[in-house]
């Protein structure tokens, strides 16, 4: 069968998913089934999987539903944790303290507190706590799934303490054949890591630094009252600060420490740096911006997740005690991800999956402790002797939370099994590669000397199909390796731009956008925002594929590879 009709045939899910979603605007719920169906179809018919390998697909896809679910779990019940003790009322207080002007707030929770969390956990956490947090202190829903979205882009490719870096680039190059090649030359393995790591810190840097000033303007444009851009002019000096004051040090601490902690320092160092500086009103707008009131905001930005606050505890509560949940959420994700002796005591609980109905290399599992819902959960459950809750207030969180997991659940059945098909569609009886790559080769094949311009764009179609930077990594370094090895040019800047485009995909991945939207309540609305973050996602590959092209063409960047 001809290459091209295979990458059609491989593409097409995708183009439905597409179709669905974002042109006829169907709510995930009705249009995944038939996003699987037909994956499910075309694996069976034209890859000539096996019943077998398709349907342990599905079961590997359904386990890792059940730790996307735990997290959402985790970041809801924290939520109405707080929300029935009093501590939200006390952050919204706290919030409006430092600035009652909504681009601030979204800047410093959303960009800033945001990409710390990304930093210390990753896996869609930020969009799962930030998005609620926005929705208690008066934002829209929608507009806060949105802003999580947003986030999931520059500080993703070091998210989780490197995790895609150190696993995802690590595990998908042949980094055994790469080493020797490497020795051979007068380098090593760790040296050739660290320079991916200092290209893909340094055009994160360029590229993610206005992504505060994108939140800001596509917040006034689809959710002002007048609906304009213009609302968001007077910010950009303030903006344009926020993005460097996680960039800079986020750019160093990756050239200087490594691909650990350029996001976590990064996102502290500038939350201290932005938080103060609002205080002080420097560069801060000098009129204040809001949405319109409540009642007059359309039935779409409306999740089913209330807020209200008022006689929720006759208790007043200082800033300081709200907050320590979401500082003990941090602290725990960063100790768990930090020493190892620590995550590797929290992972010992784990129910394993190997080889799924005996197929090699489907694998699967469950590690309730480690994922960020056991934490989020942990903390939940001390918020409620650290806040002397009453027991009818928590149960009533409890029950709030599990309710919003039904319709998630639902979505996710499909979505994630789905992305496990395409991803072991590559064991076959018609020895075709899977499906992600036989798409990948056909752009390759098709574009030639431009590639360097579409590598970013490889990346970010990975992490669109399976939700992650780290498995697009794992799935495409080593295909961005080899075609950059047969045109003569830097491996590890192409290997760089597909690290920096799973990054920018995350803001579309469906089983993402399904998992923040359950968090507030909006499911049915998926498509809607996938309409919106495309956008930032476009210019974020199309710009760092310039600058990747640029560096090839006109730099003539080099690594230890060349010839």
């Amino acid at each position: 069968m001809p290459s091209s009709l295979l990458a059609l045939l491989a593409f097409s899910p995708i183009l439905l998913a597409a179709i669905l979603l974002i042109g006829l605007r169907w709510p995930a719920k009705h249009a995944m089934p038939l996003v699987f169906a037909m994956t499910a179809a075309i694996a069976l018919s034209f890859w000539q999987m096996s019943f077998n390998r398709v349907l342990a697909s599905t079961l590997q896809g359904l386990v890792i539903t059940a730790g996307v679910l735990w997290i959402i779990f985790g970041a809801i019940l924290l939520l109405n944790t707080l929300k029935h003790s009093g501590a939200i009322q006390s952050i919204r207080t706290g919030f409006m303290t430092i600035s009652p002007d909504r681009r601030v707030q979204a800047i410093i929770i959303a960009w800033l507190f945001g990409c710390f969390i990304e930093g210390a956990s990753g896996f869609g956490t930020p969009a799962a706590i930030v998005a609620p947090l926005l929705v208690a202190i008066g934002f829209p829903a929608m507009a806060a799934v949105m802003l999580g979205m947003l986030v999931q882009s520059t500080p993703v490719s070091f998210g989780a303490v490197g995790t895609p870096i150190i696993i995802g680039i690590t595990s998908g190059l042949d980094s055994e054949a790469v080493g020797t090649q490497l020795l051979a030359n007068g380098s090593d393995w760790a040296s050739f890591l660290q320079l991916i790591t200092n290209q893909v810190a340094i055009i994160h840097a360029i590229v993610g630094t206005i992504i505060p000033l994108i939140m800001v303007l596509m917040l006034t444009r689809f959710f002002g009252k007048e609906k304009s851009w213009k609302a968001a002019i007077e910010i950009i000096p303030f903006a344009i600060f926020a993005g460097l004051a996680f960039t800079i040090p986020y750019a160093a601490t990756g050239i200087l420490l490594g691909p650990e902690f350029p996001s976590l320092l990064g996102g502290l160092i500038g939350l201290a740096i932005v938080t103060s500086a609002a205080r002080f009103n420097f560069l801060t707008p000098k009129t204040t911006w809001d949405f319109a009131p409540a009642k007059e905001w359309p039935s779409e930005w409306l999740g089913s997740i209330e807020m209200k606050l008022d006689n929720v505890t006759s208790k007043p509560m200082s800033s300081w005690l709200a907050w320590l949940p979401y500082v003990l959420v941090g602290l725990l994700l960063v100790i768990s991800r930090v020493f190892p002796s620590v995550g590797s005591a929290m992972k010992a609980v784990v129910i394993k999956f190997p080889n799924i109905l005996g197929e090699a290399g489907i694998n699967a599992d469950f590690m309730p402790l480690y994922l960020p819902g056991g934490i989020l959960v942990f903390v939940a459950c001390s918020a409620y002797f650290l806040h002397k809750m009453q027991w009818q207030r928590f149960r009533s969180a409890l029950s709030e939370s599990s309710r919003i997991l039904i319709g998630a659940g639902f979505v996710l059945l499909f979505t994630v099994p789905m992305v496990r098909i395409l991803i072991n569609s590559g064991i076959n009886a018609a020895d075709i590669p899977s499906m992600p790559i036989t798409m990948a080769r056909f752009i390759a094949d098709s574009v030639g000397g431009i590639y360097p311009l579409l590598a970013p764009s490889i990346g970010a179609l990975g992490a669109f199909i399976a939700g992650s930077n780290t498995i697009s990594n794992m799935m495409f370094s080593q295909f961005q390796f080899g075609v950059a090895e047969n045109l003569g040019i830097s491996t590890a800047i192409i290997v760089a731009g597909q690290a920096i485009g799973a990054a920018a995909g995350n803001m579309i991945a469906i089983h993402n956008v399904v998992a923040a939207s359950a968090t507030v309540g909006l499911l049915g609305q998926e498509g809607s925002t996938l309409r919106k973050t495309i956008w930032p996602t476009l210019y974020y590959v199309f710009f760092t594929g310039l600058i990747v092209l640029f560096a090839v063409n006109v730099l003539g960047v080099s690594d230890p590879l060349m010839p």
